[in-house]
């Protein structure tokens, strides 16, 4: 019964405050992109490598597990969906911070914020439509909701890509004007799409407090499993202690609120997804803090540092 409400339950978000959501989340990327250059690009062939192992961790391998932890743990459909749609997301726009506290790859870990922004806006529609058809539960409300994914990729490329290149361009022409900007507006913007997200929950509160233990562990097992397959990944393909790190980060810090943003327009705010979504992007800053702290009193050995 408890199942069939939520998923049935769908998140009170107006469109007034969809609107603002829209223009937070691209200030955000954005003001990632000031700090991005052409150079970063260059990376992938100059040292392909570890570009590629982190690419392959966050749109195919973490997807994969994802299909595999929703198989065995059999959550709610919407639940569910939502671990898809996080999944399917590229990675989360702390992550360059989050790694430069861990003392990763820098350079990688904003490589790697570029290349799998872009990729995103074919990837993310891509790999929720297919993992979510391949499982019984969601391939049903994918059939009832019928979303395009055409239309995804052209809010995705609005939120994402444009920018993404915009920002790129700013750096390029006003490198030391991008830099200013950069640091006043990741802040402000990013405080300001946490904000939204506490709105949302604060609006919905009696469904919150009546799903948050159930989402939480589910949550908290799909976060460990996502940090855990970015560094086995990175770690069996034998890449440097920091950019294990990096690739680690990368692939357990996920834009959930990208994701927020597409279950409010593509799937009216469905409760499970929305839940779901809203509780990642709330946890993986708790994780990737903690993650970060413990690594930031752990010194690279002096071999890598060298290298």
């Amino acid at each position: 019964m408890t199942e069939t409400v939520l998923d049935n339950v769908h998140i009170n978000f107006d469109s007034q405050i969809l609107w603002v959501l829209n223009v937070a989340l691209a200030l955000v990327m954005f003001g990632i992109a000031l700090e991005i250059s052409i150079s970063d690009f260059k990376r992938l062939t100059q040292n392909p490598k570890p570009v590629f192992v982190g690419v392959f961790s966050q749109f195919i391998l973490l997807p994969m597990i994802t299909f595999l932890l929703v198989w065995f743990v059999n959550p709610m459909p919407s639940i569910a969906l939502g671990m898809f749609m996080v999944a399917a997301c590229p990675g989360g726009n702390i992550s360059n911070f989050i790694t430069h506290l861990a003392k990763g790859n820098s350079a990688l870990s904003v490589s790697l914020t570029a290349i799998a922004t872009l990729l995103a806006v074919f990837m993310t529609p891509m790999n929720l439509q297919f993992w979510g058809s391949m499982y019984g539960p969601t391939a049903t409300i994918l059939k009832e909701v019928a979303i395009s994914p055409l239309e995804m990729v052209k809010l995705v490329s609005l939120l994402l890509a444009i920018p993404l290149i915009l920002g790129m361009l700013v750096n390029h022409l006003k490198p030391v004007l991008a830099k200013r900007m950069a640091k006043i507006l990741k802040i402000v913007s990013l405080l300001f799409f946490i904000s939204l997200i506490f709105l949302a929950l604060y609006n919905n509160r009696e469904i919150f407090m009546d799903y948050v233990f159930y989402v939480f562990w589910i949550v908290l097992l799909h976060n460990l499993l996502a940090f855990t397959t970015g560094f086995s990944l990175a770690k069996m393909m034998g890449l440097s202690q920091r950019d294990i790190r990096s690739i680690t980060i990368e692939t357990g810090i996920q834009n959930s609120g990208l994701g927020l943003l597409l279950i409010f327009t593509f799937f009216e705010g469905l409760g499970g997804m929305a839940l779901l979504a809203a509780f990642w992007g709330i946890w993986h800053l708790v994780s990737g803090l903690v993650l970060s702290s413990f690594w930031g009193f752990r010194p690279i050995r002096k071999e890598e540092l060298v290298s």
